[in-house]
C-alpha cells in the first residue's frame, strides 16, 4: 500500500500540488487522471522521490518514505519500477545495457543471470534480437517497450507508469496493458 497525506509541491511561485491525499491499495491498478499540465507527472515523480515534496508525507507499507535518509530510500527504490513518459533511455547505452542498468545498481546477480533476466524482460514486451542496438536505431514505440522492460527488470513491488501507451500502436498497447 502507498499512502499520500497532504502532499504539496511548488516550483518557485507555481504551486503544482496542493494537499493531495490518497491511498493506493496493494494488488490494484490505480489511475491518476487529469488534464495536461495538471501535475500528474510531478505527483508520480514526488511519490518515487525524484522531487522532494514541500509538505505532507508519503508512506510505502507504513514506512515513511518522504522523511527517510537517502540510504534507506535506496532500499525502497529497489522495489520500484518506473516507466517515464518519454522513455528516459540512455542514448549512449545499448538496449541490453539500458535494461540491465537497474540490475547493475541494485543486485548481486552474476553477468549470466543479468543477461538471462534482460532477455526475459525484452521477450515480455515482444522485443527479441535488439540487445546490441542503440535507442536511436529503434522506433519510438520500441524505445517505449525497452523502457517498460527496464522497469520490470527488478520484479518491482510497485510499478509506476507515466503514459505507458503513448507512442505505441493500438495492438502493442493492448499487449503492454
Amino acid at each position: 500500500m502507498i499512502k499520500l497525506e497532504n502532499i504539496s509541491k511548488s516550483f518557485g511561485d507555481n504551486q503544482v500540488l496542493k494537499n493531495i491525499s490518497s491511498v493506493f491499495e496493494k494488488g490494484k491498478t490505480n489511475l491518476i487522471i487529469g488534464q495536461s499540465g495538471s501535475g500528474k507527472t510531478v505527483l508520480l515523480k514526488s511519490i518515487i522521490g525524484l522531487h522532494q515534496i514541500d509538505e505532507g508525507s508519503i508512506y510505502y507499507d507504513d514506512r515513511e518514505f518522504s522523511r527517510m535518509p537517502e540510504t534507506e530510500k535506496k532500499n525502497i527504490r529497489k522495489e520500484i519500477g518506473m516507466v517515464f513518459q518519454g522513455g528516459a533511455l540512455f542514448d549512449s547505452a545499448t538496449v541490453e545495457e539500458n535494461v540491465k542498468f537497474p540490475l547493475e545498481m541494485f543486485t548481486e546477480m552474476s553477468d549470466e543471470e543479468k543477461k538471462e533476466r534482460v532477455n526475459f524482460c525484452l521477450s515480455k514486451v515482444n522485443l527479441v534480437n535488439v540487445n546490441h542496438l542503440y535507442p536511436a536505431e529503434i522506433s519510438g514505440g520500441m524505445q517505449k517497450r525497452v523502457s517498460i522492460a527496464r522497469a520490470i527488470a527488478l520484479k518491482p513491488k510497485y510499478l509506476f507508469c507515466d503514459e505507458p501507451n503513448s507512442g505505441l500502436d493500438p495492438r502493442t498497447a493492448i499487449v503492454i496493458d
